[in-house]
């Protein structure tokens, strides 16, 4: 039978949590259609995995209601967004359904060089100018259960016209032959499921060897500090009686 996971069982680079071999910061990239879940997914994911930072893109589109600057994305004119871009301050940048989207070089970098692993949370146009740059990275692709799922939830969420519902459909078909660019694909037909498979993907990129600090392993491991020196016998434990005087 398998065991659920919790949040306390996913490991975390912080003194309080389990201590793990410094590294570099992995970058975690996750894209979706629009509506398959992937911000709802996101952000419980940025609340249950420790020692995880949810970066924040900028964008040129209107807040939806609800949104609010530097949660969902730092919303700004066209003519900052441009001088931005003219300042070499993105990663990258792209034209997305009519609105310009750029993820944050210096704040994400300093992240991942501190050791502190970074969420990113764009779509596939911009998924795929980061894989230039982090061929290292981790891709995960959010799809919905079917295109008829999806076309439900996007007219259910009554923000768009039916124009734009189309669009964003015909979007969807184009963007799915990207997913061979991904290194896993989530689901997101049950939240919760799918929640616990991508908290088992953070956790199995943390654990994989390549990402190990090879001096922490010498260090620990194969350079001994005095080899001459008699190897202890463990002590036999005492019970809680034992310990009464």
């Amino acid at each position: 039978m398998t065991t659920a996971m919790t949040t306390s069982s996913l490991p975390s680079g912080s003194a309080e949590g389990c201590r793990i071999p410094e590294r570099r910061g992995i970058l975690f990239v996750i894209s979706a259609p629009s509506g398959a879940g992937k911000t709802t997914l996101c952000k419980q994911i940025a609340a249950s995995v420790p020692g995880l930072w949810y970066s924040v893109s900028y964008t040129t589109r209107k807040p939806r209601p609800g949104e609010e600057s530097g949660r969902e994305y730092f919303f700004i004119e066209e003519k900052m967004f441009q001088d931005m871009v003219a300042r070499n301050e993105f990663m990258e940048y792209a034209h997305v359904y009519g609105n310009w989207y750029g993820t944050p070089r210096k704040a994400l970098t300093d992240k991942m060089e501190q050791g502190i692993d970074v969420l990113l949370e764009i779509d596939v146009q911009g998924a795929l100018q980061i894989k230039k740059k982090f061929g290292d990275a981790v891709y995960i692709f959010i799809l919905p259960p079917s295109m008829d799922t999806l076309r439900t939830r996007l007219q259910s969420r009554a923000s768009d016209s039916q124009e734009e519902i189309l669009r964003r459909l015909q979007k969807v078909k184009e963007e799915v032959w990207s997913f061979r660019e991904y290194y896993y694909i989530v689901r997101n037909d049950d939240l919760t499921q799918s929640l616990r498979e991508l908290q088992s993907i953070f956790v199995a990129e943390r654990l994989k060897t390549k990402r190990l600090d090879m001096n922490w392993l010498e260090q620990n491991f194969i350079l001994e500090k005095d080899p001459s020196r008699p190897i202890e016998a463990p002590q036999p434990s005492k019970s809680q009686g034992d310990l009464i005087p």
